[in-house]
């Protein structure tokens, strides 16, 4: 072999070793990151977070003004620290700080947020997050909770009732009326009497039905007709407002006469009067005599003497009357 090609021959074999030394160092070095970064991956698994035991309001409305008008971030720390606590909106952004550099001991800390910006205005209603930045540990942790602001009531779509009389005399018959409802978004039915709140379904749903016994706190109402108001609480504490309300007109009915004045010219006739109930019987009473009833009108003798008289039915404890008069007026 000549000398030139000896030296060339030399020359490659030299190249060649050489990318080998540099192939396996780089392979060794891409091996030394790895594990490096899996080390570090698996001990940072092993660090606990600062905070456990959290507890972040889902729900708040500012404008509610009720218990649901602030969101609670309450949390707990394994370490004493410095911390900065914010608001976040969607896109990252610091929409309010909480606590500025403040300092915290260990154990449960609690941060509450109105719904307002740092420049003190309302926010936008969606959803938003918690974050804590602790300064000793040079940690930020942004909490998977979202807090969600909504000042939007419930609009009530449709109302119905299933009847418009009821008769809550407790005898299983004509006691309950279905009310139906659907609303623009879920939430609670709640029912009213004038302002004053009677009933609210534990169910929280856009649309259903629900019972109503004819009672306000836990009363029957008394005879009479009544205008109720239907409306929606959500879960951020909105309230549908009271000119949005949809009105439901019923009639609490026990036991009525057709007629409350009776007017017959001889004494001794018989006269029939219409009693309206869902009772399977009713007693009456009229000048001291008694007696019992299931028809719906009611055929008595009038007083053997002319005067003003007092006619009462009743049944389960409820009563009506009606003033008979025997005899010409002079």
């Amino acid at each position: 072999m000549k000398a030139t090609e000896l030296r060339r021959f030399g020359h490659d074999y030299n190249r060649a070793a050489l990318q080998r030394v540099l192939s396996t160092a780089v392979l060794v070095g891409l091996l030394i990151a790895t594990a490096a970064a899996f080390a570090i991956t698996e001990r940072l698994k092993l660090v606990k977070s600062p905070v456990y035991g959290t507890l972040v309001s889902k729900r708040i409305s500012p404008t509610c003004g009720c218990a649901r008008g602030k969101a609670t971030i309450s949390v707990k720390l394994r370490r004493g620290d410095h911390v900065t606590v914010t608001i976040r909106d969607p896109r990252g952004a610091v929409v309010d700080t909480l606590a500025a550099d403040e300092y915290v001991p260990p154990g449960r800390a609690v941060f509450t947020w109105n719904g307002r910006t740092e420049a003190d205005t309302r926010a936008q209603d969606g959803a938003y997050q918690p974050e804590i930045h602790f300064a000793r540990q040079h940690r930020t942790i942004l909490l998977p909770n979202r807090i969600v602001l909504d000042t939007h009531p419930p609009k009530v779509l449709e109302a119905g009732v299933s009847r418009t009389t009821i008769s809550p005399d407790g005898n299983d018959v004509g006691d309950t009326i279905k009310i139906t409802y659907r609303f623009n978004s879920p939430a609670h039915a709640v029912l009213f009497l004038h302002s004053h709140r009677i009933l609210r379904t534990r169910s929280h749903q856009a649309e259903g039905k629900f019972t109503w016994f004819g009672t306000v706190d836990g009363a029957p109402l008394e005879a009479g007709r009544y205008t109720l108001y239907l409306g929606g609480t959500d879960l951020a504490g909105n309230i549908t407002p009271a000119k949005a309300r949809r009105p439901l007109v019923v009639e609490v009915r026990y036991i009525h006469l057709v007629h409350h004045l009776i007017r017959v010219k001889k004494p001794g006739v018989r006269i029939g009067v219409g009693v309206e109930t869902d009772a399977s019987t009713y007693r009456w009473q009229l000048n001291g005599k008694r007696g019992l009833s299931k028809e719906p009108v009611l055929y008595l003798h009038a007083p053997a003497k002319p005067g003003t008289y007092r006619l009462v039915v009743g049944e389960q404890g409820y009563t009506d009357t009606a003033k008979l008069i025997v005899g010409r007026r002079r």
